[in-house]
């Protein structure tokens, strides 16, 4: 059976519940690739006439929503207790550094912080529970979090969903080079940010001599 036959027999509503469901599952704090998977979804739905990118778009912004709501509450119950257990679980997402970082961007940047979370890799995991154990207003986190969510999945699902179709068209069969390129990409830049994150930062840092102390080497 050809590729472009087996992509007709997936039952479109398994796509959709697939999209959503690991677009939440990542968005309440399980790291999960939320993004490689609407983006294969929106491609799949530009050669697949049984697939609709309004519901694929709808059900993954919905998802974003409910998971990140999820993760809210977790960390409003579970605070720094949920990120020691989720630190040795999880050491490459949830690490101090990681949480340091993440902790410093959303004390600076508030609202801003789950908004754009949203487009970034490790931000997106942890922007619920963060937000729930620094206590952050809720109805400010869901104003960010609906904006984002809904941004984030209605525009990658429509940017991919059109170039797959415009590679279609001019490119007939090199639709999934695109996949390829797009999930490579999307692979390294998620890496690179996760380097970043994980980062020792100068003022959490305990390697900064104390004033106190330099004070005392000059005397």
């Amino acid at each position: 059976m050809s590729i472009e036959h087996w992509l007709e027999a997936i039952p479109p509503i398994s796509v959709y519940l697939l999209v959503g469901l690991v677009v939440m599952v990542e968005s309440l704090g399980i790291p999960l690739p939320g993004e490689i998977v609407l983006v294969s979804a929106a491609l799949l739905a530009s050669s697949h006439s049984g697939l609709n990118p309004l519901w694929i778009g709808g059900l993954a912004s919905a998802g974003a929503i409910i998971g990140d709501s999820i993760g809210y509450l977790i960390g409003r119950k579970g605070g720094k207790r949920l990120f020691d257990w989720a630190g040795r679980k999880f050491p490459k997402h949830f690490g101090p550094e990681h949480v340091a970082n993440a902790e410093r961007m959303f004390h600076k940047r508030g609202m801003w912080a789950v908004f754009f979370g949203r487009f970034v890799a490790v931000l997106r995991i942890l922007a619920g529970p963060l937000a729930g154990s620094l206590n952050m207003h809720y109805p400010r986190f869901l104003i960010a979090n609906a904006l984002g969510g809904i941004i984030w999945a209605g525009g990658t699902t429509a940017l991919i969903y059109y170039l797959g179709v415009v590679a279609d068209k001019w490119l007939k069969g090199f639709q999934w080079a695109a996949l390829g390129v797009a999930l490579v990409l999307g692979v390294v830049i998620a890496m690179v940010l996760k380097k970043r994150m994980g980062r020792a930062h100068p003022d959490s840092s305990g390697s900064e001599t104390d004033p106190a102390t330099k004070d005392d080497a000059v005397a």
